[in-house]
């Protein structure tokens, strides 16, 4: 159904309706956290293979910053290719952005705008975060 309040149609999703609080931030973590769908599994397998390798690249060079074994911007480099990456996995298995506040159950469908926004102001606050980490840690200089 339209929504003349929403940009683009409306998105209703399994765990926006669960009961309880504790199974909908899980949901709502991992649906963040990990960009692929079941869906998405079952077509694009080399895409699928290929984001999973990038993925398991990416957290190997944030370990290795953790360890001191690498440079800032060797690991910034590192975070803007998976994030370019995370936008096309991300429209082709969950091409979905919520609306409204982040403690809302309001999703819609997502353009490639949005998911660009979505994704790099979501990666933004998960890399200042691991390097702020890192940073306390005295693990990388910055």
């Amino acid at each position: 159904m339209v929504d003349p309040r929403l940009p683009s149609d409306r998105v209703e999703l399994p765990y926006a309706t669960r009961p309880g609080i504790v199974a909908w931030l899980t949901a709502e973590i991992w649906d963040h956290l990990w960009p692929w769908s079941r869906a998405g599994f079952q077509t694009g397998r080399a895409l699928q293979g290929a984001g999973l390798a990038l993925g398991l690249a990416a957290s190997v060079v944030w370990i290795l910053a953790g360890l001191g074994h690498m440079q800032a911007g060797a690991v910034i480099a590192w975070w803007f290719g998976w994030s370019v990456f995370e936008v096309v996995v991300r429209l082709g298995a969950k091409p979905y952005v919520k609306e409204g506040p982040w403690w809302g159950r309001c999703y819609r469908r997502a353009g490639r705008m949005d998911m660009l926004c979505y994704v790099g102001f979501k990666n933004l606050l998960i890399g200042a975060a691991l390097f702020i980490a890192l940073k306390s840690l005295g693990a990388l200089v910055v």
